[in-house]
């Protein structure tokens, strides 16, 4: 068992935060607000970029809630492996947007790959959901969020293609 060298109380929680700071912060090393960003043109309604690291703080504390209380929910393997699969695929689309947008400057890649993750998000919902309704329900500010920034990345690729990736 994973878990066998620690305490089975503090097993799931530790290695669900320490999957979502790794996730939070190949993120944040992806995201470059270098020159090209700033020279971008947005949409008046789009956040301050201040704005961006509190809701994440946010949201990869209640996806990390979830994901404990969806695996201590269900002592099932199966179901263990579909959580830790599916958290696995999010967290990898997740990086990968960012590394599709600011890192190879391709909003409009990005674009696409914000509709596989937005899919991912529902499938955590789903996953933690049927397992503990308050689990399910944790996961929708992060759908939420990601709905308001496949709408600005739409936008952003209007109001700015054609894309040519790094210059």
């Amino acid at each position: 068992m994973i878990f066998s060298d620690l305490d089975a109380s503090w097993g799931p929680p530790a290695v669900a935060a320490s999957a979502a700071v790794v996730v939070a912060v190949a993120g944040a090393v992806a995201t470059k607000t270098d020159a090209w960003y700033r020279h971008l043109r947005f949409p008046s309604w789009k956040p301050p970029d201040w704005a961006f690291g509190p809701v994440w703080t946010t949201i990869f504390l209640l996806t990390t809630i979830a994901a404990v209380m969806a695996w201590n929910g269900d002592p099932d393997p199966t179901a263990r492996v579909q959580l830790l699969a599916a958290y696995a695929v999010n967290g990898v689309l997740n990086i990968a947007w960012s590394v599709l947008f600011f890192r190879f400057r391709r909003p409009d890649w990005a674009l696409a790959e914000v509709a596989a993750l937005w899919l991912s998000i529902a499938v955590l919902v789903l996953v933690t959901g049927r397992v503990s309704v308050a689990a399910g329900l944790m996961n929708l500010p992060y759908l939420a969020w990601v709905s308001v920034a496949a709408c600005l990345n739409l936008r952003i690729v209007r109001l700015n293609a054609p894309f040519r990736g790094l210059a």
